[in-house]
């Protein structure tokens, strides 16, 4: 069998089961990490090579000194897939692609996936419902929105990933006075109509254009509630057969159709408006979600969404068919939060329902599963109630961001 060179680049420790997957079928996996993550647990088991890139600043490189080593590297090595294995890092993907004309989702599409006011527009033009929005180049333009929406607004920048960077408006002096802050990083930020409800977040494959698997959840602290507020960042899945499910899986669809996604897995986030119940788009992105989010897919459905997706990339490479067995129908929950100690005691969170307690320093993380939703519900309430009055680290540093 024909050994394929894949690159993976990522800013973040992440993507462990797609590199130790893809090695596993027979592929040479060469990685491009920041400097800064040379100590990480990686697969080195499944690494033949790897590349460092100084950090200009938190997940940002030098995209001129990215292509001039891809160059380098490119001379002696025939490249056959770029894969980003985080949000940050799907520009520089799409952009290596473009350079060296290696297949793959280009700069074009790639907006849609990265550019919340690309992707807005995007959905908008397609006939998705998206909160009311508006660019804020222009001084008009912006007034305009303002006079017509009413507050509470949000800005929030329109390539960060999760709920970093994102400022909620009340008054039209506060949103002025932002935006005189932002100075020459102004054209960066979008402003919208902040929309009460509950969110929600779909996680699916795609194969070819068709989607091959989906798995639905409702967030019960949103990232973004999480990153303003502290407290305990929870997510639950819905079951398969749900009018929820149902209707979630139907927009997904119409959104990753709209925005010509061809292949891979995708995080995509939608909000039921709490005022007139309908669905409205937030975003998406061309990557796994973060979180530990797939920890609460496997746990429910059997899937585990890094291994698939390597599966669907080695396929694409081989001109080979790919098909992903039936998911299982299970419930199931995640919890994790901020605490004060570096390593937690579990003992006190023992139960038939635990499928495994997460390693992350300074957190506590626990997925559970059940064949019963409330059982699921019952335990995510018990422990945000013993996390809250026992161990939670309300002053979270600014190190610590979760990326959903």
């Amino acid at each position: 069998m024909e050994e394929k060179i894949i690159v993976c680049i990522s800013c973040y420790y992440k993507g462990y089961d797609f590199m130790d997957e893809m090695k596993t079928l027979g592929n040479k996996i060469i990685l491009v990490t920041s400097e800064n993550l040379k100590e990480k647990n990686w697969p080195w088991h499944a690494i033949d090579e790897v590349f460092y890139m100084p950090e200009l600043k938190p997940s940002v490189w030098n995209l001129e000194h990215l292509i001039q080593g891809f160059s380098h590297l490119m001379k002696t090595r025939k490249v056959d897939a770029v894969v980003a294995l985080d949000d940050y890092d799907v520009e520089k993907a799409a952009l290596i692609r473009e350079t060296f004309r290696i297949p793959g989702m280009g700069q074009t599409t790639h907006r849609y996936f990265r550019d919340k006011l690309a992707m807005r527009q995007k959905a908008k033009d397609s006939g998705i419902n998206v909160p009311e929005f508006t660019a804020v180049f222009n001084d008009d333009t912006v007034n305009e929105f303002i006079d017509k929406v009413p507050a509470p607004w949000v800005l929030k920048p329109r390539s960060e990933a999760s709920a970093s960077g994102i400022k909620k408006i009340l008054t039209k002096e506060q949103l002025h006075e932002a935006l005189n802050e932002l100075g020459e990083e102004r054209h960066l930020f979008l402003l919208e109509s902040f929309k009460p409800g509950d969110v929600y977040h779909v996680d699916s494959l795609t194969f070819n254009k068709e989607i091959v698997f989906t798995s639905s959840s409702k967030y019960l602290a949103p990232p973004m509630q999480v990153s303003h507020e502290g407290g305990v960042f929870r997510s639950k899945t819905l079951g398969r057969y749900s009018e929820e499910f149902k209707a979630l899986e139907e927009i997904n669809a119409k959104v990753l159709s709209s925005f010509g996604l061809l292949n891979g897995a995708t995080h995509t986030e939608f909000i039921k408006g709490k005022e007139d119940g309908k669905w409205y788009f937030l975003e998406t992105s061309s990557r796994v979600g973060g979180a530990h989010i797939p920890d609460l897919v496997e746990a429910s459905s059997g899937i585990n969404i890094w291994r698939e997706w390597a599966k669907i990339e080695d396929a694409l490479l081989r001109n080979k068919k790919y098909s992903i067995i039936p998911p299982t129908g299970y419930y199931s929950g995640l919890i994790i939060a901020l605490i004060k100690d570096k390593e937690p005691d579990y003992s006190d969170f023992e139960c038939e329902e635990v499928v495994r307690f997460l390693p992350i320093d300074y957190h506590v993380g626990i997925v559970y599963k059940s064949n019963d939703a409330k059982i699921i519900e019952k335990r995510l309430d018990h422990t945000t109630e013993k996390i809250n009055a026992e161990m939670l680290n309300i002053l979270p540093p600014k190190s610590n961001k979760l990326s959903s």
